[in-house]
């Protein structure tokens, strides 16, 4: 099936806030990126359908490489499952690539993207993947992680953070046939397309070409976060690891708003998040990290007790953070009151920002975050 897009939706996703941008956009498509990397990034996965297209005529190709034929440009088409592969328009094929002539974006689900499309199979339906540059991914990922207004030297220690990631998802998941790594930030980094690119994005990225960080000349697990609340944490209090560069350090986010929050649990709600407990009766935390973490959360219920430890308190609950306080109220529900956002592990994107306000550069925001890392170019094996 056919559907006909339109360079208003194209330069609306570009443009977003920033509606400058769109006088700069056709210079940004001419210039070549300086990194040859190429990212898989799963922008659908284990989906029946997936609308796909491109902003110019686009070469559609099987897995032979063999060329069979055209997708018209700023025209969507849905790919479906099929038996023995998938379906796209009039072809079959056990995938497709879907290449864009010229510099053209492809168009995946509802937004624009460089590189080009790949839409394959798995055991559980679709896979659409962005092969796209490293660095051109960079560009929209600063904008999705970061306020692109921040200081520069935040988003240039933000571009070196989220490229070491990039390329440690890279090699941890070499044996994955189909991707490196996914589009959002549960368990990778925000990947929105073009429409989190800003000068300012594509500024940090290009100021820091091919940089990573290393420790003992291998890419670290360069893990960040919104805030610490105060202090970040040491590795093995939240996810009983031993990285020993990221360790725990006094913050510089203490006084932003944005990380303070309440959460008020009614004991069935608890009840739907930690199975098998029964009626909530009793939120105990029973341990806690030396800079105040709660690093086990005794929840107890009529029909039995669960514990909860290190970062599994943050993720069963849902909760922005593992820095909290808990009280009950007259009703009986829980009342929790925290400070922090994520994990609170390496780098605090609120503590860049504030760092970079006092003067400090990329360089020595990155040396804090990350303890005993040297900075290094890319070498891909």
């Amino acid at each position: 099936m056919k559907f006909q897009l339109s360079f208003t939706a194209l330069f609306s996703q570009i443009q977003g806030r920033h509606w400058w941008l769109g006088i700069l956009v056709w210079i940004v498509l001419i210039a070549p990126a300086q990194a040859s990397v190429i990212l898989r990034v799963a922008i659908q996965n284990g989906v029946n359908q997936v609308k796909v297209g491109s902003s110019t005529t686009a070469v559609i190709k099987d897995g032979s490489g063999r060329a069979l034929g055209q997708l018209p440009a700023m025209s969507a088409f849905y790919a479906q499952a099929a038996p023995g592969g998938v379906a796209l328009d009039k072809w079959r094929s056990g995938l497709f690539w879907i290449e864009p002539t010229g510099k053209g974006f492809v168009y995946i689900n509802d937004r624009w993207y460089r590189g080009r499309t790949l839409v394959v199979p798995t055991d559980k339906g679709l896979a659409a993947v962005n092969w796209v540059d490293l660095e051109e991914y960079l560009y929209s990922v600063i904008g999705g992680e970061m306020d692109a207004a921040w200081p520069l030297e935040a988003l240039k220690a933000q571009a070196i953070t989220a490229r070491t990631f990039a390329l440690y998802e890279r090699q941890r998941q070499r044996n994955n046939p189909i991707y490196d790594l996914g589009a959002t930030p549960d368990h990778w980094q925000m990947y929105k397309g073009v429409m989190s690119e800003t000068p300012s994005t594509y500024a940090a990225v290009d100021g820091t070409d091919g940089q990573v960080l290393t420790y003992k000349n291998k890419i670290i697990l360069s893990v960040f976060h919104n805030c610490s609340g105060g202090h970040t944490e040491n590795v093995e209090d939240v996810w009983g690891s031993s990285e020993p560069y990221l360790r725990g350090v006094q913050d510089f986010d203490q006084n932003v708003s944005e990380c303070n929050w309440v959460k008020t649990f009614s004991p069935a709600e608890i009840s739907a998040d930690v199975p098998d407990v029964g009626n909530v009766q009793q939120m105990i935390p029973e341990s806690f990290s030396p800079f105040g973490s709660v690093t086990a959360l005794k929840i107890i219920g009529d029909k039995g007790v669960k514990e909860l430890k290190r970062e599994d308190v943050r993720t069963a609950l849902k909760l922005k953070s593992t820095r909290f306080t808990v009280n009950k109220a007259a009703d009986g529900s829980f009342v929790l009151q925290g400070h922090g956002w994520g994990h609170s592990l390496g780098m605090s994107q609120w503590g860049a920002y504030n760092l970079a306000r006092r003067g400090y550069n990329h360089l020595q925001i990155l040396n804090y975050y990350y303890q005993g890392v040297a900075l290094a170019p890319i070498q891909v094996k």
